[in-house]
């Protein structure tokens, strides 16, 4: 249950990382990217609107959508499933906390490496029969109190 890598701050690190992997750094994936440097958590339809509201590059929404679910298939990015059953991608691939709000539909990063390290040392020491845990994953789940915020 290791923790991942920390997302590249720039984008030729984000090239030497796709490398890495085999993969080209196409305009395309550069675009992708670009958005999801500043969203850090969307949907392909967000990213496809994002990248076409710049004119970044010509691309279609199932080819974000590909783009997006290859750099998670990799490790690159993550996934995540909304209460809106929309699939949400994460620019951060390490082991970190969300807040996620259930009226907007929005996930935020919460860095709470303490309290990571109490959920793995307790999960350490319990066994389920038959499943070996794979990794932790923690999401808490909140709603906006303020009246601007909803």
């Amino acid at each position: 249950m290791a923790g991942y890598r920390k997302q590249p701050k720039d984008m030729e690190s984000f090239r030497r990382l796709l490398k890495s992997h085999g993969l080209k750094a196409t305009p395309q994936r550069v675009a992708v990217h670009t958005v999801m440097m500043d969203m850090i958590h969307a949907s392909a339809d967000m990213v496809y609107e994002a990248i076409t509201a710049a004119g970044l590059c010509r691309i279609t929404p199932a080819s974000v959508y590909n783009i997006l679910s290859g750099l998670a298939d990799e490790g690159i990015y993550s996934r995540r499933m909304s209460a809106n059953n929309k699939m949400v991608f994460d620019i951060n691939p390490y082991r970190h906390i969300h807040l996620y709000d259930t009226k907007n539909h929005v996930f935020m990063d919460i860095e709470a490496e303490a309290l990571m390290a109490a959920a793995e040392q307790g999960i350490k020491r319990r066994r389920f029969k038959g499943y070996k845990i794979d990794d932790i994953d923690i999401q808490i789940l909140c709603h906006p109190t303020r009246k601007k915020l909803i």
